[in-house]
């Protein structure tokens, strides 16, 4: 039975009540051209014919132009209401439908039908489920597995906080090729950043999944520009190694709005280019460390190289 959530029902309740940020002007190293290709406008095509929602138009993603001009996109599964209220997220914030019971098979026919060789699939959170979703991204793994055997699958999921062990073992039993969750910042900016989650629940999140699936390649990320100092940043990239994290994204938070967590600066290319050498040196097998970094951004050459990266290492032992 779903939960009795206390969510109000409009839509953007969290967003209404926070104070308007300033949103600076942006540094020459962070604009993007307006998309307008027709690569572009086919898998928006597509999008809407199997009627998904992606996370590269809710969460008001810079590479939005780029990515979709090559058929890459991120599908964004259960629903288009997440049950948190994170003041970074551009995502809708309120009291979610029910499951698209339907929805797995859709997504398996647009990853065909685009002719991906690797798909992110990501999700809002659904505290108001049992499971968290657990079960209906194992089915959309599945689903795409069926439809297109030979495309590599990355999850990106929620952290499951109010679930039982069993929602990660659900979803690592369908055996993702990636599996994702973003810490998203350093632990001291949880409680204005992130309040309704929580540091080391996630970082366990991570760690028990390379427990139940040692083979299997994890990542997680954060965004830079929200508060954080550079020894804050080092210490989340030893948090991560310790739970064996392969995989680090490291990219510039943008404000979506007025209402949403202020930029406190914007990160320049060298500083992010001293954090992927440090993290390099953590031991981490890939890194991505842009300005325009985004966890599925080049997410199927990354993979490509990580898997190369793996190879070398296990060739050297």
């Amino acid at each position: 039975m779903p939960r009795d959530l206390k969510i109000p029902g409009e839509r953007h309740p969290e967003k209404a009540r926070r104070p308007d940020n300033a949103q600076p002007r942006k540094p020459d190293w962070i604009r993007v051209k307006a998309p307008s290709s027709d690569g572009y406008r086919k898998t928006r095509d597509i999008m809407r014919e199997h009627k998904l929602v992606t996370v590269c138009e809710e969460a008001s993603c810079p590479n939005v132009g780029e990515c979709w001009s090559q058929g890459h996109a991120t599908m964004m599964i259960m629903g288009e209401i997440c049950t948190r209220g994170c003041t970074f997220c551009n995502v809708a914030t309120g009291r979610p439908d029910a499951l698209d019971v339907f929805e797995p098979g859709r997504v398996a026919d647009a990853v065909k039908k685009l002719g991906l060789n690797h798909v992110v699939i990501t999700s809002v959170d659904r505290d108001d489920v049992d499971d968290g979703g657990a079960e209906h991204i194992a089915q959309t793994i599945r689903a795409t597995r069926r439809q297109a055997p030979g495309t590599t699958i990355e999850v990106l999921t929620p952290d499951f906080l109010r679930c039982g062990p069993e929602a990660l073992e659900t979803v690592i039993a369908a055996r993702p090729d990636v599996f994702n969750h973003n810490l998203e910042t350093v632990p001291g900016l949880y409680p204005e950043v992130r309040p309704g989650a929580r540091y080391f629940h996630s970082l366990r999140l991570l760690q028990r999944a390379k427990e139940i699936d040692p083979g299997m390649f994890t990542k997680s990320g954060i965004m830079v520009g929200l508060g954080e100092d550079a020894q804050s940043v080092r210490q989340v990239m030893d948090d991560m190694r310790a739970a064996d994290v392969d995989f680090l994204t490291i990219g510039q938070y943008l404000q979506p709005t007025p209402k949403h967590h202020e930029v406190a600066r914007f990160v320049t290319p060298e500083e992010f280019a001293s954090y992927e050498k440090a993290a390099y040196g953590k031991g981490f097998s890939m890194v991505s460390a842009t300005p325009l970094t985004r966890s599925s951004y080049h997410a199927g050459d990354d993979f490509a190289r990580l898997k190369a990266a793996r190879a070398a290492q296990l060739a050297c032992r």
